[in-house]
């Protein structure tokens, strides 16, 4: 009775870890390590003992038999990874983190971002004796993403949080929540307080589509929608009108997925969870039939992972149909265009709601007087370049699709870091192996771009880290002044757990995980009980 992974796993290893027989795979070392869409269990080699799923963080393996019928494509899904990537080697991988022997005298790091890539950063970092981290971050609440960008139907995933507060819990850690860089405490305040600042910042906003009309009203970011039906206190309070049968998402990735998702859910459903209440409101009035997303090339380049696919596919009460299928293109070209064409194939079924996955397809503008009120899009076809580069290029014909509401999610953008160099180009902080100069360091988005998986930070913090280590170790990070950029109104780790139990509570009481507090003001006045307990 093989164990299955079943979702877009958060990939930071620790079922490998785990398992005594080495049949989780990529495992670190690996090809695609850091990389993969998830992980995979060698069904003929994995011995049924359920190490993997006590060590797993968002409950991702289950035993075969105990598949629902929307999670068994993942059978056959993990088996598939071993017929194109044997693994032979069956030594368990019992790896103990490697203690430093560092310089006399502690080492303070500031990191700053409190989300998976500045957390895994700490973790890293309090591995080694006498290192203290200090996390900031401007939000009066940690987790970043997994807190305010993970999809509220998605839960399970959520539950990563779990492991981040084992790594808040550790001696050394520190919170200064509610702290801006560059407007409360400077990057000098910083460097003169700590050795060294590891920047993880993520990349908080969204690339445009530069066409005509995206200003008008009804035309949005899914970032800024992602952060609204989550409870993001910058976006929280943000209104979307809802009133039209049909919204576009322009973009196929796993956040247009998500976006559609949420559009076509039931409200019922969704009360189940941590939605925001003004966004739960919202929807239980919304009169969105249909959600179509655009790819502008075919289903073989969708942005999308096949996890989020299966997911989507597996939708009891949503239609899922796709349009747009390339001539010449085989449905067995891989397992995506595999599960592309099964969708294809499906006869839908009158009443329900539909997400329309519409590939060749571009946006030109969008039109309306007071608000948007159509989308016109052009047809495209596939070109490849002599370098091999799949591209669409217009083939002149062109459609109008009647919609009020268009989102943008074709990807996020990191903003400069104030006193850091940035490429605009790449959004990017320029770095060698995590190193801006001695002193200052990147991880995450902010680092690398944004790529990969919850999992995914783990493996890059551990090359910042290395190479911060490296420099404490060659005595190339100044001294601190401790002191200097003390903050009396930051909010730490009591004052998060408080609002953490207050959340949780507010949940618990009406038959969900939490009912988060949406509004700086809110959380602050949380916050408040556990200072009054300490003085």
């Amino acid at each position: 009775m093989p164990y299955v992974v079943t979702r877009s796993c958060c990939a930071d290893a620790s079922c490998v870890l785990a398992c005594p027989v080495n049949c989780i795979h990529p495992a670190p070392g690996d090809p695609g390590f850091g990389t993969a869409e998830m992980l995979y269990v060698d069904p003929r080699t994995c011995v049924d003992c359920g190490a993997c799923t006590s060590a797993c963080p968002v409950d991702a393996l289950k035993p075969h038999t105990a598949l629902g019928a929307a999670e068994l494509p993942f059978l056959e899904l993990n088996a598939d990874y071993y017929k194109q990537n044997p693994h032979d080697d069956r030594t368990p991988m019992y790896v103990l983190p490697k203690q430093r022997s560092l310089p006399a005298g502690d080492l303070s790091v500031a990191v700053v971002g409190a989300g998976p890539a500045g957390l895994f950063a700490a973790d890293e970092l309090l591995r080694h004796p006498g290192v203290r981290v200090t996390v900031y971050d401007r939000l009066p609440t940690p987790y970043g993403l997994a807190r305010a960008g993970v999809a509220p139907d998605h839960q399970d995933t959520k539950q990563v949080t779990e492991l981040f507060r084992t790594i808040e819990s550790q001696p050394g850690f520190g919170y200064r929540l509610g702290v801006e860089i560059g407007t409360t405490l400077t990057h000098t305040d910083l460097l003169r307080e700590h050795h060294a600042v590891i920047y993880a910042v993520g990349a908080a906003t969204d690339k445009r589509l530069g066409i005509d009309g995206e200003d008008l009203p009804g035309s949005v970011s899914a970032t800024d929608f992602v952060a609204w039906y989550n409870g993001h206190p910058d976006r929280a309070h943000d209104h979307y009108d809802l009133d039209t049968e049909r919204a576009v998402v322009v973009g196929n990735g796993n956040v247009a997925l998500d976006v559609a998702r949420i559009l076509t859910a039931d409200p019922e459903a969704l009360a189940r969870t941590d939605i925001s209440d003004r966004a739960l409101a919202a929807l239980r009035t919304s009169k969105v039939r249909e959600v179509v997303l655009l790819g502008r090339r075919g289903p073989a380049q969708a942005a999308f992972t096949v996890p989020e696919l299966l997911a989507l596919a597996g939708l009891e009460d949503v239609d899922v149909s796709v349009e747009g299928w390339p001539e010449g293109l085989e449905p067995d070209t891989d397992d995506r265009t595999r599960l592309l064409s099964q969708l294809a194939a499906r006869t839908p079924v009158e009443g329900r709601r539909r997400i329309v996955l519409r590939f060749l397809t571009s946006p030109v503008r969008l039109t309306g007087e007071a608000s948007v009120r159509a989308l016109e899009v052009a047809a495209t076809a596939l070109h490849t370049d002599e370098d091999g580069t799949v591209r669409a290029r217009p083939t002149g014909e062109t459609r109008t699709l009647e919609t009020g509401l268009v989102l943008r999610a074709v990807g996020y953008r990191a903003r400069p870091v104030p006193g850091l160099p940035f490429d605009e180009t790449s959004a990017t902080v320029p770095h060698e192996a995590g190193r801006v100069e001695p002193g200052v360091y990147v991880a995450g988005w902010i680092k690398r771009g944004p790529t990969g998986f919850i999992g995914t930070n783990k493996t890059c913090a551990q090359e910042t880290v290395e190479t911060l280590l490296d420099d404490f170790s060659a005595g190339h990070l100044a001294r601190p002044v401790h002191g200097v950029g003390t903050v009396t109104q930051a909010l730490g780790l009591e004052e998060w757990r408080t609002i953490d139990r207050a959340e949780r509570a507010a949940g618990e009481a009406q038959g969900r995980p939490r009912v988060k507090f949406t509004d700086t003001d809110s959380l602050h006045e949380a916050a408040r009980t556990a200072r009054a307990v300490r003085t």
